[in-house]
């Protein structure tokens, strides 16, 4: 496994007193990185979408960005009716589908997650709810906490013409309703194509649970998580690594 490159676009700020983090990964790789200054915003209670999706058969999948994928990942891994949630790329082409080249901002991907979940025990409107509150912040333009680039933006890629119209729709109530304060910069991409990033990217919330970034900006949304929703909590993620037992 190569090295895992450092993120290029945050901008680390450390006190004296804190030194470097370095971060050895699965397989021998290592990361290294400063301390962040900003960490994740507190929970955002907001209402439920008024249109909402009907309880289908089977599975269904959710395409999300909202910056760094590693907490967009954490939070709907600890989801009751997800089953899978992997980190990846969507919004652009599969030969710029790689870390190095999103990361450093020479794609039209965004870092994005996709979440095989059962609609009969979550609705596509639901997810949403947990997206726009505790996943990341809608009101931010390409970017997200310490995060900046268009490849960390807001954004919805709708796999069918149903939950195009469901976000839309409920991106318009929220925006009437002022909850926020700011408008939502939240885009809806149709038609993109998802690619799973690579493998040191995935579960890592999981696996890495006392790296810095992750203490700081990616924890916070899981505890939020359990304290907006409590009903949709489940304790034991579910890890890709488990999906592919």
């Amino acid at each position: 496994m190569p090295s895992t490159p450092a993120r290029r676009s945050r901008p680390f700020r450390l006190a004296a007193s804190i030194g470097l983090a370095t971060l050895v990964l699965a397989g021998g790789a290592t990361l290294a990185s400063r301390l962040p200054a900003q960490a994740a915003e507190a929970a955002f209670i907001i209402p439920a979408p008024t249109l909402d999706a009907k309880g289908g058969t089977g599975t269904e999948t959710a395409i999300l960005a909202g910056g760094c994928f590693w907490g967009v990942q954490g939070v709907f891994q600890h989801v009751k009716g997800v089953s899978n949630a992997v980190s990846g790329y969507a919004g652009g082409t599969a030969d710029t589908a790689t870390y190095p080249i999103v990361s450093g901002g020479g794609s039209d991907h965004a870092e994005a997650v996709q979440i095989t979940y059962d609609p009969k025990q979550v609705t596509y409107g639901e997810i949403l709810q947990i997206y726009f509150s505790v996943a990341h912040d809608p009101t931010q333009l390409n970017r997200q906490g310490p995060d900046s680039g268009t490849q960390y933006r807001s954004a919805i890629f709708p796999t069918t013409p149903e939950q195009a119209k469901i976000a839309k729709a409920y991106i318009g109530q929220l925006d009437g309703t002022g909850v926020y304060g700011e408008k939502i910069v939240t885009k809806i991409e149709d038609g993109a194509r998802f690619f799973p990033a690579e493998a040191y990217h995935q579960d890592f919330l999981f696996q890495n649970p006392t790296y810095p970034y992750i203490v700081i900006n990616d924890q916070p949304k899981i505890d939020n998580l359990k304290q907006v929703f409590p009903q949709q909590f489940r304790a034991e993620p579910a890890l890709v690594a488990s999906a592919k037992s």
